[in-house]
């Protein structure tokens, strides 16, 4: 039985993007790989060796097979990673850097032997969180990525990429909700944490909600000296009911799945801020309009706004 009350806030904040110069947000990476020397684990090292923390690896056509009883690459992984040491400094600028804590990554190989691994570019990263294009830190991350993408697929190069409704999007990237806690005489705030999540966890998963990998991200802020937060955690949300059908013609959709739903508590504040990025990053930047990618995309995110609702009432 709980022993708090909790005040869900109807409200939903929108995050709009913010107005940037011309581009794409994510971009795809290529290398040939026709001998089969580039493998996951080769590109899990690489990542690790350039200073990430990897966090996830995961071969998805075993379960696509498993479950749809077909798969449309030789390999189509979905892979996330981070760095504790820039996260820390760029949680300073603005928490929404906890959208992209881990960073996600597809890593495909089409029919032509070659090996891709699309990820968020610096526009898509400063878009999503809000976080000024020019932030140092956040270009250093950019920068990060981009070695470690080099250092993964040798002698690869960066594919041109057209994707027209990028350039005008005026959607929602991500959606933010906010709680309101009032603990009992004999409850604690780790009550209702573990509460919550346990609840957030036994709801979404009979739905077909799948959590690769979970951070305790105040762990890792606390160690470098950040002492702001009660507790900061993020979870990796997969659905397989939505990747596979978009990742049969749009592949690259890996750098916004895993999506991260992060939930923090200040300390101080009565609230609890929680949040995970819009789909609408999918539909816009990889030009998505097939109803058989749409339908999936806009009612799994429904399906979690109902469900974070549900537990909170």
């Amino acid at each position: 039985m709980r022993r708090f009350w909790i005040i869900f806030f109807i409200s939903i904040t929108l995050t709009l993007p913010m107005l940037h110069a011309g581009g794409q947000d994510i971009r795809i990476f290529s290398a040939a790989n026709t001998q089969g020397k580039i493998t996951g684990k080769s590109i899990e090292q690489a990542f690790e060796k350039t200073g990430f923390l990897i966090d996830g690896n995961n071969d998805m056509n075993k379960p696509f097979a498993a479950r749809f009883g077909k798969t449309f690459y030789s390999v189509y992984r979905l892979a996330t990673v981070h760095d504790p040491d820039l996260t820390a400094k760029l949680v300073k600028v603005n928490p929404n850097i906890a959208l992209l804590t881990p960073l996600s990554m597809s890593i495909w190989q089409d029919e032509n032997g070659q090996m891709n691994i699309s990820s968020l570019s610096l526009r898509g990263m400063s878009r999503i969180t809000q976080i000024p294009l020019m932030n140092k830190d956040l270009i250093a991350l950019s920068k990060k990525m981009t070695k470690a993408l080099k250092t993964a697929l040798p002698g690869g190069h960066f594919k041109k990429l057209q994707y027209t409704s990028v350039a005008d999007i005026n959607k929602p990237l991500s959606v933010s909700l906010q709680a309101k806690v009032e603990l009992e005489k004999d409850a604690s705030l780790d009550d209702w944490k573990d509460d919550f999540e346990s609840e957030f966890e036994g709801e979404m998963e009979p739905v077909g909600f799948l959590f690769p990998g979970f951070i305790d991200l105040n762990d890792e802020l606390t160690e470098r000296g950040i002492e702001t937060y009660d507790f900061f955690d993020t979870y990796s949300v997969c659905k397989l009911d939505v990747i596979y059908p978009v990742h049969q013609t749009h592949p690259e959709v890996g750098a916004f799945a895993p999506c991260t739903f992060y939930l923090y508590k200040k300390k101080g504040s009565d609230f609890v801020h929680m949040g995970f990025p819009s789909v609408q990053n999918w539909i816009a930047s990889t030009d998505i309009k097939d109803k058989q990618s749409l339908d999936p995309l806009v009612k799994a995110e429904q399906l979690f706004i109902s469900v974070l609702k549900s537990i909170s009432e």
